[in-house]
């Protein structure tokens, strides 16, 4: 009996030691397990992203008189940065640039008036979107063509990979539209100001803005009835919390009157 209670006794005196030396359960096995905060954008906080963008899409970006890199998507970009902790790197390239960037995973995200689309949807994750365009077709100031009708068995000029060159491709056979396409903007702009091609296809707010500020001398003949929704993109499954952080920061900007002064900068 005295060795029986002598081994109890032991074992109550050892128990605390072997409590001890055991890991609590909520403690992760490897480092990094540790809770990263309760919300998803909390991971993004603190981190630096590389964003690619385009070099002429105004009013989404472009280069102002002072020759700054600026424009609705980089000043937006910046202001949810600002307001949701990370940083922001940009890494301007030209849109179908940028997106091939993307897919090579040499930048974390495209922001360049990326239009969301099914097809997009395959191989990108979409943040929520933050302006909607239209589809605008525009051709020299003094053309005869009053509208879309007028351009049957015309050439018209698009840029590649866009959402408005898919347009013009969808409705080319009902058109007889002979299409091509370019790289650049600007260079689009130029095919129809030299004649090279009868009108081009853009969102309707890039048009109206670099018409009214003088850079193009063109005219807007005809708006699809169809737009759409613009939003950032990341590679499908990685930097969620970046898609978090930015859904966050934009409904904050919304809320607080920011994201309309924002708009109102650069559309007044």
């Amino acid at each position: 009996m005295r060795k029986i209670l002598a081994l109890i006794l032991c074992a109550l005196f050892l128990l605390p030691f072997a409590m001890g030396c055991t890991k609590p359960k909520d403690q992760g096995d490897t480092p990094g397990d540790e809770p990263q905060g309760e919300n998803p954008w909390d991971a993004a906080r603190g981190k630096e992203y590389l964003v690619g963008t385009d070099t002429t899409f105004a009013p989404f970006e472009f280069e102002d008189d002072d020759g700054t890199h600026t424009g609705i998507d980089i000043v937006l970009l910046d202001a949810i940065a600002e307001e949701m902790g990370f940083i922001v790197n940009w890494d301007v390239l030209g849109f179908t640039a940028a997106v091939a960037a993307l897919e090579a995973s040499q930048v974390d995200a495209v922001m360049a008036g990326m239009s969301i689309t099914d097809e997009r949807k395959l191989k990108y994750d979409f943040t929520d979107a933050y302006y909607s365009a239209g589809i605008g077709v525009a051709v020299k100031n003094d053309a005869e063509f009053a509208s879309i009708e007028d351009l049957r068995g015309k050439r018209v000029v698009t840029k590649n990979s866009t959402t408005s060159a898919a347009y013009a491709e969808d409705i080319k056979e009902e058109y007889d539209f002979e299409t091509i396409q370019v790289d650049e903007s600007a260079v689009m702009y130029t095919y129809v100001e030299s004649g090279q091609a009868d009108a081009c296809f853009d969102d309707n707010p890039v048009l109206l803005f670099e018409i009214a500020r003088g850079n193009i001398q063109l005219k807007v003949i005809h708006e699809a009835d169809i737009s759409f929704p613009s939003a950032m993109a990341v590679l499908k499954t990685k930097n969620p919390e970046l898609i978090a952080a930015f859904n966050e920061g934009l409904a904050r900007l919304q809320a607080n009157g920011k994201y309309q002064e924002i708009l109102d900068r650069f559309f007044k």
